[in-house]
Parts: structure tokens; C-alpha cells; sequence
């Protein structure tokens, strides 16, 4: 994936290969709506791994990358618990959320990779906008949203104390495999 040409970019555009995420380098975050849209909820999770494949026809790229369901962290212990407990992921019974991007399009400036995450046990179609892909310090960086709803994999508990959607943040780092 290839970014494409602006005005003053200093980053060099990834070349074709595949990188191994480093979860240490990379963000995950995740904002949701809750008390009836009241307030928005701050929270990330760590990655356990991932891999993305940059074909020299950047639409035969690929991607794959896996959650901890139960890493969940807003700052607030009780929020946390209940955020990975049975009553919304359930991260005991379901300890990985995953990506497997299969499709990958040009959108205007950005790139848009098209999958499945597969969370709580479901498997629900999405779509990852990729803002960014450059290779800095011998690494390929990538800054990546998406818009997930909750209810499409099955958690539906707690409705008006947390919203249905999440605003999804993916700051990621890539090292060449």
C-alpha cells in the first residue's frame, strides 16, 4: 500500500512484503457513547499480533491482526471489569477479537481494506479506512479507523448505558518479516 503523492510528505511509501505488527509500538483505541450519549468512554486494548501483507498491486494486499478482548482499559477499574466481563464481550469465553481484511480499494486520498472482525464469537463484515501508510525508521507505520457496532456481534446488554457504535483508532507499526 502505496500512499498517495501529497504536498510536502517526507515518509517514504511502503514497499511490497510483509510486516509483522510490533504490539509494543502499536495503539488500539476504541470511543463509545454511554449514559444515553452523555458522554464519550476513552478506552484501548492491546494487540497480540498481526501481519500485513503489501502486494506491489496494492489491491492484492492483505491483512491480519488479533485483540486481547480482556486488555480493555478506560481508567476506570469497574468500568473495565464490566467492559470484559460475560455482560459485553466476555472476553473469558471469548479472549481475541480479529481482523482478516481481504479486499483492498483506493477511496480518494485514503486506502479502504474490507473484512471481517470477529468478536464475542460473531463474525460481522468491516471496513478499516487507512489514513496513513509510510515506512519511518525502517518501519512501516499505518493510522487506521473504522466505525464498528457492537450489536452486530451479538452484544446487545446494556443498551443506553453504552452506545452500539465504536469509533475505532488503530495506530499500528510494522516491521519487515
Amino acid at each position: 500500500m502505496t500512499q498517495p503523492d501529497s504536498p510536502g510528505a517526507t515518509q517514504a511509501a511502503i514497499p511490497p512484503g510483509t510486516y509483522r505488527l510490533d504490539p509494543a509500538r502499536s495503539t488500539v483505541r476504541a470511543d463509545v457513547k454511554a449514559m444515553f450519549g452523555l458522554l464519550t468512554v476513552h478506552g484501548t486494548f492491546q494487540l497480540r499480533s498481526g501481519e500485513i501483507t503489501v502486494a506491489a498491486d496494492p489491491t492484492a494486499s492483505s491483512v491480519r491482526a488479533s485483540v486481547d478482548a480482556g486488555s480493555y482499559a478506560s481508567g476506570n477499574a469497574k468500568r473495565d471489569s464490566d467492559v470484559t466481563s460475560a455482560a459485553l464481550l466476555d472476553a473469558e469465553a471469548h479472549p481475541e477479537i480479529t481482523f482478516e481484511g481481504t479486499e483492498v480499494r483506493q477511496d480518494g486520498p485514503d486506502w479502504v481494506v474490507s473484512g471481517s472482525v470477529t468478536a464475542h464469537g460473531t463474525s460481522a463484515p468491516a471496513q478499516f479506512r487507512v489514513h496513513e501508510a509510510a515506512m519511518q525508521d525502517g518501519a512501516a507505520r499505518f493510522r487506521v479507523t473504522a466505525r464498528l457496532d457492537r450489536t452486530s456481534f451479538g452484544v446487545t446488554k446494556k443498551k443506553g448505558m453504552v452506545g452500539a457504535a465504536a469509533e475505532v483508532a488503530i495506530d499500528a507499526v510494522g516491521v519487515p518479516a
